[in-house]
């Protein structure tokens, strides 16, 4: 196929989930078709991603564990930010 050729996807939806595709399609100025395209792709890369395997040498899985286990050691931004009061509060 060159960049430009399309395929078809024929689906079978019941009528109020046409319509939640129609109205938020709307709300975001794109065709049903390219908002389910949208939503259909994004979703597709995160069922993907979430299955990376990263492999990584046993001198820096080592690491990552010892960095794992190590106490916390807080900065003095984060002591700041915890001594502040909420903006709500």
């Amino acid at each position: 196929m060159t960049a430009t050729a399309r395929d078809t996807l024929n689906m079978r939806i019941k009528p109020e989930d046409r319509s939640l595709f129609d109205w938020a399609a709307k709300a975001q100025g794109k065709t049903r078709t390219d908002f389910i395209l949208e939503a259909a792709r994004r979703a597709a890369e995160d069922v993907l991603l979430d299955r990376a395997v990263v492999h990584v040498g046993e001198e820096a899985y080592a690491d990552f564990l010892a960095r794992l286990d190590a106490p916390a050691a807080p900065n003095e931004r984060l002591k700041r930010t915890m001594r502040t009061k909420a903006p709500w509060e």
